[in-house]
């Protein structure tokens, strides 16, 4: 190993990982090494530095976060709504982005999530498939295909694209659909070391949804975005089956209201849920998680006895497009989650 990566393994206290080295093939200590150049260990350290620290937030900057309940539009506003977004729809002007990094493990499932098949009222189909359903819907009362974005991961990126090979894209346009890996970053210890993966080589792990933004630049999404004219992108998560990511009301009460960024919520079903919600931290519209937000404030209710931080972040959400040119720069905080992982011993067995 090169003696510059050999200092930089020392300074970050990542020494460990030469330990490895003379049970690897000349192959293995070249990928590792090429893994130890491209890895930001001042980030990496820093965010292990973040997940020590208790996560916590001055009741005073939060604040409630004020939102539309479509149900109660009349009649003549909803359908006013309608129109203006059904005329961004229907000129070519919407797109719509996936989030789809994920495995079906906790669905015993071993592939891509959107590969996992669910027994609905209308036969078997393929979680990818009800998307694709609500895409043909569009179709046919726009009179047009739109663009659908699908970001994957490392770990299931090839997977993704030759399941939709061998289902010939369930009838739609092959080349309105287009596939972009998200980042990743290294998996580390509790006691903040990085990890062997069967493979001999660093263990990473997707960098979850924020890592859209750098995703959607680094790949040249944003750029045929803009070269396909399109304005306004809907962002969903592969989770999120139900989600109606063709909404011309949404668009509609977005651009009513001279806004460039809107979310869609629902009510949270019981104080102490692990989801989630929006409400204004300084002023400004935020999603705080269940782990952030203290507790009395989670039990917080209205004149109404509705809760205060009851919004919940569903993962779908309406961008201008000049909204993610802007954030192309932006680093975005990281949240921590701890998960149990398989890892290479010191004895080099899988643990």
């Amino acid at each position: 190993m090169k003696e510059e990566n050999i200092k930089t393994l020392k300074k970050y206290s990542q020494e460990h990982l030469m330990e490895y080295l003379p049970y690897l093939t000349e192959e293995e200590q070249k990928k590792l090494e090429q893994q130890v150049e491209a890895i930001d260990f001042e980030q990496l350290q820093q965010l292990y530095e973040l997940a020590k620290q208790e996560q916590y937030m001055e009741e005073k900057n939060i604040s409630h976060i004020p939102y539309v309940d479509k149900e109660k539009l009349d009649e003549k506003k909803r359908e006013e709504l309608e129109e203006i977004g059904k005329k961004i729809i229907g000129s070519g002007k919407y797109a719509v982005i996936t989030m789809a990094g994920g495995q079906g493990t906790r669905l015993g499932h071993s592939g891509p999530k959107g590969t996992y098949c669910l027994d609905t009222v209308n036969g078997p189909k393929y979680i990818f498939e009800i998307m694709i359903d609500t895409l043909k819907r569009a179709q046919k009362e726009y009179g047009i295909e739109l663009p659908w974005y699908i970001m994957t991961s490392k770990e299931n990126h090839k997977d993704t694209i030759e399941f939709f090979e061998d289902k010939e894209y369930f009838g739609y346009d092959k080349s309105k659909i287009k596939f972009f890996m998200q980042g990743e970053l290294p998996l580390l210890s509790t006691k903040g070391k990085m990890i062997l993966n069967q493979e001999k080589q660093i263990k990473e792990a997707a960098d979850g949804n924020g890592g859209i933004y750098e995703a959607i630049i680094r790949n040249g999404i944003l750029q045929d975005l803009k070269h396909s004219g399109v304005e306004w992108i809907f962002v969903n998560g592969i989770d999120n089956i139900l989600s109606n990511f063709v909404d011309p009301l949404l668009v509609g009460l977005t651009i009513m209201q001279k806004h460039k960024i809107a979310s869609k919520s629902v009510v949270k079903a019981y104080p102490k849920e692990k989801v989630g919600v929006f409400c204004k931290m300084n002023g400004k519209p935020k999603v705080i998680e269940y782990i952030e937000l203290p507790e009395e404030m989670a039990e917080e209710r209205d004149e109404n006895g509705e809760l205060l931080y009851g919004e919940v972040n569903i993962v779908t959400h309406l961008f201008h497009r000049s909204v993610l040119e802007n954030l192309a720069d932006v680093k975005l905080p990281y949240h921590v989650a701890f998960k149990k992982s398989g890892y290479l011993n010191e004895k080099r067995r899988i643990y």
